[in-house]
């Protein structure tokens, strides 16, 4: 009797110091996110609603930042042969040199001592640009030979204009190369840049190859695009009128095809154009003059050669006409 009383006593008493030991592992825990973390979120985040985003910074001000071993893998990704010291010079605008140097005398240095030993890209921007308006113009030209000179130059001022050249630098990696005053790089800024890029490449591996390059990145911005999207056209009809004038052909005469919903405050009108007793062009409107408008479209469309349905460039290997077009533009 003694000897269970003892046993069963020894088995409370180990079962006693069992449930304190794991009540003390218990407590011990590490939870899982800490107390002050809700209180430390909700505050940023309301000083991020109220302070705005931090400024951008730019890119050869963050770590792990190599600018040699950047600038050769850039012409190393884009498989061009530049010469190393021409595209360092390339990506060095004058507005950098100018806040780099108001920087540096701000900090109370000698004026002699502050003075950067570095070339700006005026010199390259300029031929790049002159080289690349002269070869998308014979390009142009080349590609679509009946459209006259007005819807070159606009298709020419598209593919050169500001907006479409940073684009492309953008995707190129030409933003994070680019020394400017300003970040993030304005799209002057970006445009200078990528025209003292091609200025820099022909410099460095000829115009044929340059050219190769323009017809890669530049001129494959027209895929999907629409010429009087590109060239504004006032008046489509008197325009039509003039291009069938030169080719001796009868002056178009309008006329109502078919219509729908006349009588809602959604009517559609299809207008034909008929020449020598043959369909031009149709075109549909909500109102009879914005169809045969038009149908004006559609029928210089066909006439220029620039069609939804035309052939589609072959920028897989080079034109025949390409060849002799790469070498006057060199030439020049």
């Amino acid at each position: 009797m003694a000897s269970g009383y003892i046993v069963n006593r020894g088995a409370l008493t180990l079962g006693i110091h069992c449930h304190r030991v794991c009540r003390n592992i218990s407590l011990a825990q590490v939870r899982g996110k800490k107390r002050w973390m809700r209180a430390y979120t909700s505050l940023m985040a309301r000083k991020l609603k109220l302070e705005g985003p931090p400024p951008p910074k730019p890119r050869s001000q963050q770590p792990h930042w190599d600018y040699h071993a950047e600038v050769r893998a850039f012409s190393v990704r884009l498989q061009e042969n530049f010469t190393l010291d021409l595209l360092k010079t390339a990506f060095i605008n004058p507005c950098y040199l100018q806040a780099e140097q108001e920087r540096r005398q701000g900090l109370g240095v000698d004026p002699e001592t502050t003075a950067l030993v570095l070339k700006d890209n005026i010199q390259l921007s300029k031929k790049g640009a002159g080289f690349t308006k002269s070869f998308l113009t014979d390009w142009c030209r080349a590609s679509f030979p009946s459209l006259p000179s007005e819807g070159v130059d606009s298709i020419v001022g598209h593919l050169t204009s500001s907006t479409l050249v940073a684009h492309v630098a953008k995707h190129l990696g030409i933003e994070d190369l680019t020394m400017s005053a300003e970040c993030p790089v304005p799209d002057d800024v970006l445009h200078s840049t990528f025209m003292a890029v091609i200025g820099a490449l022909q410099e460095s591996s000829g115009g044929p190859q340059t050219g190769f390059f323009l017809r890669d990145f530049l001129a494959t911005q027209l895929i999907g695009k629409d010429l009087f999207d590109m060239w504004t056209v006032v008046n489509p009809m008197g325009l039509l009128v003039e291009e069938l004038t030169k080719r001796n052909m009868p002056l178009p005469e309008p006329r109502l095809i078919r219509s729908a919903g006349a009588s809602t405050v959604l009517p559609l009108y299809f207008v034909g154009l008929y020449s020598d007793k043959k369909l031009l062009a149709q075109g549909p409107g909500e109102t009879l003059v914005a169809a045969e408008e038009e149908a004006a479209r559609v029928a210089l469309r066909k006439l220029y050669g620039y069609t939804e349905n035309r052939r589609p460039f072959d920028f897989s290997q080079p034109q025949q006409h390409q060849q002799p077009l790469i070498q006057s533009v060199s030439s020049n």
